[in-house]
């Protein structure tokens, strides 16, 4: 008795079995999340502080404002109550050079208490970010330097 499947059918439907596995493993070894797209945050990066998903170092408390953690200069480049939090949690940092380093800045400093090894430490974050307050190109140098450790951090 001759099957009512041809050849053909059958090999399509062996290519389609053998991706369905593939794909299932591939999925169950990844262990994502159920979203279509999903961005891998690091432990040192300013969304991840933003996220509140780990307790500030005591030095630094989430209300604390930039111009008193980071001193005058800071104060008379960005708002006078904004806080770390609020600083870390920006988005407006894609043109700004100045709000990219405010934003890479914070997570540096909570980097720099937090994070044993990290390459700066909390002076350093402090006086670089009055240094690149100096120009913008600065800003975007040094937002990138900082950016950089942030990325690399663990």
């Amino acid at each position: 008795m001759r099957s009512s499947i041809s050849r053909p059918s059958r090999l399509v439907l062996l290519l389609l079995l053998i991706c369905f596995v593939t794909a299932a493993r591939a999925a169950a070894e990844k262990r994502r999340p159920g979203f279509l797209y999903t961005r891998t945050r690091g432990r040192c990066s300013p969304q991840f502080w933003s996220s509140r998903t780990e307790s500030w170092p005591r030095m630094v408390p989430q209300r604390s404002t930039v111009s008193k953690v980071f001193g005058s200069r800071a104060y008379e480049r960005y708002r006078y109550d904004l806080t770390l939090l609020e600083a870390t949690a920006r988005n407006d940092d894609v043109e700004n050079a100045f709000a990219r380093l405010v934003k890479e800045s914070t997570a540096a400093l909570l980097n720099s208490y937090a994070r044993k090894g990290y390459p700066y430490t909390a002076w350093e974050v402090k006086t670089l970010l009055i240094r690149g307050l100096v120009s913008e190109k600065a800003a975007a140098v040094q937002a990138q330097r900082f950016h950089e450790a942030n990325q690399a951090c663990n």
